[in-house]
């Protein structure tokens, strides 16, 4: 039978739908720790080195000022999403964030051939990294976030 024929889903899409929704605070959590962890630890290391980054600045075409504002940032950031506080305005942030070092550092077309490809991976992963912020922008942290707990108050 078809789906015309009985104005219905077929059982899978139902089942795979009665999941997304069952399992929706979760799995926001779980998106959120795996999306934010990668800002946390890629901040992390340039704020080891401060100094070091704002030495690569301007390689990147960008003020050696950013050099001090970037590593917080995406610091910080990652921390926020990961805790789901300010989740909405961390999403802005990062998706500003990622802009700027998308378009500063992965302009794989500038790269020599043999470097192209790992650039341009790196350009594309940024370029879903910046889906991910919208999709947390639309949907916020869920349930088990800071931004839920406030609201409760």
């Amino acid at each position: 039978m078809s789906m015309q024929d009985t104005g219905s889903q077929p059982s899978w899409l139902t089942c795979t739908d009665g999941m997304a929704n069952a399992w929706r605070d979760f799995l926001l959590l779980a998106g959120r720790v795996m999306f934010g962890w990668i800002f946390v630890s890629s901040g992390w290391r340039k704020l080891m080195d401060v100094p070091g980054f704002v030495k690569t600045m301007p390689r990147r075409d960008l003020p050696e000022f950013l050099g001090y504002i970037a590593p917080p940032v995406e610091f910080v950031g990652g921390i926020l999403l990961l805790v789901g506080f300010a989740t909405r305005y961390t999403a802005l942030v990062m998706f500003l964030f990622l802009i700027i070092a998308t378009f500063s550092s992965h302009r794989y077309w500038n790269f020599p051939e043999a470097q192209q490809g790992n650039q341009s991976s790196h350009f594309w992963k940024n370029i879903s990294m910046m889906g991910g912020n919208v999709l947390l922008f639309l949907t916020g942290a869920g349930r088990y976030a800071v931004d839920a707990m406030l609201r409760r108050k």
